[in-house]
């Protein structure tokens, strides 16, 4: 899932900064201790791969920081999905060579996708950076630094078959202490023509599933009320016990994680409409601590544009994934990825984009005009015909109905009382706290004494926009077990 305009974290409070990733931090540095400051971009997988990172780095005696003036080491985890994300990167290595102009010493590295794609240009060319590592290669992170302590470049950027950083436990850098990322699984099999995961992620494996519930254990014990399960495609995760040959799914994931404790509530993503299963349905429908929430990437709504883009599903397959969906979990929200003026992409294709937005009645989606990739299928065998004027009008028309559809759905829970996991504190007042209820969708609500981050309570809906929810605690409160 795509985040185009992300929040900065940090260990104690969060701030806003324009575009500009996700920023770990200390509250202030002390003298004689080492730093690092990391910003993040791009999908949740890569937030979380920064909280591997910090882990690594924290056994190496280094300590996160907000400010990377203070820092001695500063270092950005990329995205290569959409050319904008790595325009932005470019922008930000400027930045950070400044600061090494004046703090001598500074190192700078560019972690994750953009490392892989671009290896010599960052080194070579932009001569902007010290370390280049890619997102399999973080353990090599002390000894790469110490190459370039010594004046050498730093880089590996191998892409394993095997790595999955299990038994590392991740430094919960930017956390609330309430929600949790977990990585499930790294990596891509599928070959979408128009993406570079493949490319610069590698091949997909699975993690050993009884890692994956110990680390959900060791959460829900520190007082985190909600998990989210993390890969490309956790619809294809697969495990063999190599000693009985049992085979583990997703659908068997979902239910050893949801009986890790009855408060703690279980988010995944993302699922590939190829690969989700009516099994993975009837255990989501089966456990009430497992969201009612799907986030299924449509990406085109014509069965042409999607063989283009081989995503190996036509329009009939996913309006009968859909239509199971709602059947099977039928207070179910859907929410989708979207890619508008794909190659040779007609208006009549267009039109079935629209019609299947209205079709699935998505709460939401994540919506992009087309931006060609170097290396991808699509780069090689079509052209990019259609004109960004164009694409840009097409996907203002997507933005405007999806709007419109949030917008209704929203308008219908006005009445409705919500179970709701308080996060903390709205964006626009500390009077008054947010929380998300099963479907995903944000809850903003005034506090009552008592209440706290990581408590449950049930909130009856007064007002709605196309993307938040109002209301007041109803009574009484349903709190989590302390």
């Amino acid at each position: 899932m795509y985040n185009d305009n992300p929040t900065i974290k940090g260990l104690n409070k969060t701030i806003e900064i324009d575009r500009q990733g996700e920023v770990f931090f200390q509250e202030t540095a002390a003298p004689g201790n080492k730093y690092f400051y990391i910003e993040s971009y791009g999908c949740q997988m890569n937030f979380s791969d920064s909280e591997i990172v910090g882990s690594i780095l924290s056994e190496v005696g280094y300590q996160p920081t907000r400010n990377m003036e203070e820092s001695d080491l500063i270092l950005i985890n990329t995205c290569s999905i959409r050319e904008k994300a790595e325009d932005t990167v470019r922008k930000r290595l400027r930045i950070f060579d400044k600061v090494k102009q004046q703090r001598p010493g500074t190192l700078v590295g560019v972690l994750g996708c953009m490392a892989e794609r671009l290896k010599a240009k960052l080194l070579d060319q932009e001569k902007l950076v010290d370390l280049v590592i890619g997102p399999d290669a973080y353990r090599d992170l002390p000894k790469l630094l110490a190459t370039a302590e010594d004046g050498d470049k730093g880089i590996n950027v191998f892409l394993s078959r095997e790595e999955t950083y299990a038994d590392i436990s991740p430094l919960r850098l930017g956390s609330n202490g309430v929600t949790a990322f977990i990585s499930i699984m790294r990596g891509c099999d599928n070959m979408c023509s128009f993406c570079v995961v493949p490319f610069t992620r590698g091949r997909e494996r699975s993690r050993d599933p009884f890692s994956i519930v110990a680390e959900a254990t060791d959460l829900f014990n520190k007082g985190y009320r909600e998990v989210t399960l993390l890969g490309q495609n956790v619809d294809s995760f697969k495990w063999i016990n190599p000693e009985t040959e049992e085979k583990v799914n997703f659908a068997h994931l979902l239910e050893m994680v949801a009986k890790v404790a009855p408060d703690l509530r279980v988010r995944f993503s993302t699922s590939h409409p190829k690969d989700i299963t009516d099994e993975v349905l009837h255990t989501i429908a089966r456990y009430e601590n497992i969201c009612n929430y799907i986030h299924l990437p449509v990406q085109s709504g014509n069965s042409r544009i999607l063989e283009l883009m081989n995503r190996t599903y036509d329009r009939d397959w996913y309006i009968e994934r859909v239509k199971s969906i709602y059947n099977i979990i039928p207070n179910c929200a859907i929410s989708s990825d979207i890619i508008t003026g794909f190659c040779s992409e007609t208006e009549k294709e267009h039109q079935d984009t629209l019609s299947m937005i209205e079709f699935a009645n998505y709460s939401m989606s994540y919506m992009f005009f087309y931006s060609e990739r170097p290396g991808t299928v699509a780069a090689k065998k079509y052209e990019d015909d259609i004109s960004l004027e164009v694409k840009k009008r097409r996907l203002a028309e997507v933005i405007r109905l999806q709007n419109q559809i949030s917008y209704k759905s929203n308008q219908a829970d006005i009445g409705k009382t919500f179970k709701v996991l308080i996060e903390g504190d709205s964006k626009k007042s500390d009077q008054e706290y947010k929380g998300r209820n099963s479907q995903n969708k944000m809850i903003v609500f005034p506090k009552q004494e008592g209440l706290k981050p990581g408590d449950y309570v049930y909130v009856k809906i007064s007002e709605a926009s196309s993307a938040t929810l109002r209301g007041l605690i109803s009574e009484p409160a349903l709190q989590t077990i302390q």
